[in-house]
């Protein structure tokens, strides 16, 4: 995790993105550093395999995964996987999905991948990788016009597209024994190749522990250190250490956050499953008598404050 900025030099990212219109730009290109990998030199999971969550044995009960539930159909797609690859590409209760993880700043988002062009029509898009970074967060492509969008926002920023949303879809950032308890008919993502990539390990060891974020150079949160974690819903954000304090929290507007132990970080230790306890969070609704999930991030506090600095953290 060393290394010095790479300046924004649109003029020869052309040369590696020749259909991508940079004449249109939300963004100062002065924003968008690169990561180091070329493009797809983190490779997208195009064909996701998976196996039923009785037949899998590899991996610890409290290692974490993003659970998605959609018309009845349950997957969970371990971060120890999405930490090597980013972005998968599925489809899921009829529905396709882009499954995404930044692990610089542990964004965990699922988008519905389905957009409506103004002139070209109903579009399925799949995403890649374009090795660069905003704020520290991944910057994704997708295939169909090579427009570049921002995954913590799902916001199309350079290109054809520009200005562009993609819809997020509620899921639940878990461990693996959770999801299994809830989802016992679920399929659990594994790799195509197991030997290709040293699944399981951590390769930003230490990382939830840094003073400084890695590639970041805005400004940083006053009352969370930037590593820190927030919960964020519905245009509120609390700091993860209160919501574990208080164990849950019910909001005016009608969220329940809960925070219970089991889950280890991803960002810790090199073996993942010996990472940190973070615990586990939930925010729901009630909805004609039942718990109904609400979409949440649990992101580090520098990220947040970089795409939402409006949003005041929670701390007490």
């Amino acid at each position: 995790m060393s290394g010095s900025i790479s300046a924004a030099d649109p003029s020869f990212w052309k040369h590696e993105w020749p259909k991508t219109d940079f004449s249109k730009a939300s963004v100062s290109f002065s924003e968008i550093f690169s990561g180091g990998p070329p493009k797809d030199g983190i490779p997208a999971i195009d064909n996701p395999q998976f196996v039923a969550v009785a037949d899998l044995e590899d991996i610890k009960g409290t290692e974490p995964v993003i659970g998605l539930v959609v018309n009845g159909q349950a997957r969970a797609y371990p971060l120890r996987v999405l930490m090597w690859h980013e972005i998968v590409n599925d489809e899921i209760g009829g529905v396709p999905v882009s499954v995404t993880f930044c692990p610089l700043c542990n964004a965990s988002i699922v988008f519905d991948r389905r957009y409506e062009h103004p002139e070209k029509g109903k579009m399925v898009l799949d995403f890649g990788t374009t090795g660069k970074l905003r704020n520290s967060d991944l910057v994704m492509y997708d295939r169909q016009t090579e427009s570049w969008w921002q995954q913590f926002t799902g916001e199309a920023i350079v290109g054809e597209l520009l200005g562009a949303s993609l819809k997020m879809i509620p899921v639940r950032i878990e461990s693996f024994q959770k999801f299994k308890e809830r989802m016992p008919k679920g399929q659990v993502l594994i790799p195509n190749d197991n030997g290709v990539r040293d699944y399981g390990l951590n390769p930003y060891v230490g990382y939830d522990s840094l003073q400084t974020p890695f590639l970041y150079r805005g400004e940083m949160p006053s009352k969370v250190a930037p590593l820190s974690r927030v919960v964020a819903s519905e245009g509120k954000a609390w700091s993860l250490d209160f919501l574990r304090a208080k164990k849950r929290i019910e909001t005016k507007g009608g969220l329940i956050l809960t925070w219970e132990k089991g889950q280890n970080s991803a960002l810790d230790s090199r073996i993942i499953g010996e990472g940190v306890d973070i615990g586990n969070i939930t925010v729901t609704r009630m909805k004609d008598g039942k718990e109904e999930d609400v979409l949440y991030t649990v992101d580090f506090a520098f990220a947040h404050f970089a795409f939402h600095p409006d949003v005041e953290i929670i701390t007490k």
